[in-house]
């Protein structure tokens, strides 16, 4: 485990945390008994098996 050499100050850790961010979900075409939906790619198999429901 990398071990830090010097301490880093309050502002330069919540500097560096801020500059993460989140990515979007990318979305695929599922059809399903006809109705058609973007859904997240790993929830797509769960909606083809009928574990999850298309909503309107």
């Amino acid at each position: 485990m990398a071990v830090p050499k010097f301490k880093m100050s309050r502002a330069r850790t919540r500097s560096r945390r801020s500059q993460w961010k989140a990515s979007n979900a990318d979305l695929v075409q599922v059809t399903v008994r006809g109705r058609s939906a973007a859904v997240p790619r790993r929830l797509a198999k769960a909606y083809q098996r009928g574990l999850l429901q298309i909503e309107d």
